[in-house]
């Protein structure tokens, strides 16, 4: 096969396309908050803007005092992306041991106790599937299956709807219909991009039936199909509100807050899901991979829920 060569406006457009998926633009917004910070660090404190080791290592003494300690770390990641284009030494410098113990120094003195949101539970996804199994509302019905589906396979709530902010949403990461597959006791469809993918080749969602339970993600899934695609026969996308848009975050939030507390938030939908495979007596290798957990995220995951941390290593004790 003989490859015909690409023109320089060719080679620069696809080239710039493939620097703009580099990084996420929620994760580049966080970035240009980030090196924000340290150039309003820099100003307050009149120091020349290069990020030698003494002024990260200020730097993060400074904002400890202003956030959470362990938030500083992805701070640091911020300003390295961001600079080292104009400081090519700047990852030296964050790793340095000055910079490394002070962030350890400041986690250890200045870190506040962890206020983390409610889990859903079961028993949680039954009040509202109760609630709303006469309701014949479409809105009514993408959000029950969506909170169960979120629930039952460990997924971000960013990955079952849209992001408030325009300029963060992208269709390269909506579920397409066309996608899904129905059998009698199951249900399939891929998710285009997840966020802990490096490759951006996604993954496939499997949804399983439980007919013996009052929660059956799967009739509930076929339910939403039948009134979808009566509604929108020739939409591409999986997921539509009744307005024939993507429903957004702020959209699911407004739905849950008629159900539950302040203390119950999208994540909970994961926690919990994670807590009750967990309880199930599923393996924690199988709960990492259907939450599409990195091995270090994972570590960080059970020990920032303490009931989960529990059952990990009581539970194989229960009867």
């Amino acid at each position: 096969m003989i490859w015909e060569a690409w023109t320089l406006e060719c080679l620069q457009f696809e080239c710039s396309l493939a620097l703009g998926c580099a990084i996420e633009s929620t994760t580049a917004a966080a970035y240009d908050s980030h090196l924000n910070s340290y150039l309003n660090f820099c100003r307050l404190h009149h120091r020349p803007v290069e990020p030698t080791e003494d002024t990260l290592s200020f730097f993060v003494v400074w904002l400890s005092h202003h956030i959470e300690p362990c938030s500083v770390d992805s701070y640091l990641s911020g300003i390295v992306n961001r600079l080292k284009t104009h400081f090519p030494h700047v990852r030296q410098a964050r790793q340095s041991l000055l910079v490394t113990w002070t962030l350890k120094g400041c986690k250890c003195c200045l870190s506040k106790p962890v206020r983390r949101k409610q889990l859903l539970t079961l028993e949680d996804l039954a009040l509202v599937v109760d609630t709303l199994a006469s309701s014949s509302s479409y809105d009514d019905i993408l959000f029950v299956t969506l909170l169960v589906t979120g629930f039952k396979t460990l997924q971000r709530l960013a990955e079952l709807c849209w992001p408030n902010t325009k300029k963060h949403q992208s269709y390269r990461k909506v579920p397409l219909r066309h996608s899904l597959t129905l059998t009698s006791t199951s249900a399939s469809y891929t998710l285009p991009h997840h966020k802990s993918s490096t490759l951006g080749v996604g993954c496939e969602i499997l949804v399983l039936g439980e007919p013996d339970t009052r929660v059956d993600p799967l009739r509930l899934l076929e339910r939403y199909v039948a009134a979808r695609d009566n509604l929108f026969p020739h939409h591409p996308q999986l997921w539509l509100a009744a307005s024939g848009t993507i429903p957004t975050c702020a959209w699911f939030m407004c739905y849950l807050c008629r159900f539950f507390p302040p203390s119950i938030s999208g994540h909970s939908m994961r926690a919990g899901g994670a807590t009750a495979l967990t309880v199930a007596g599923v393996v924690p290798a199988l709960i990492q991979a259907v939450g599409c957990w990195s091995s270090d995220e994972f570590q960080k995951y059970i020990h920032k829920h303490p009931f989960l941390h529990h059952l990990l290593i009581h539970g194989s004790q229960n009867p």
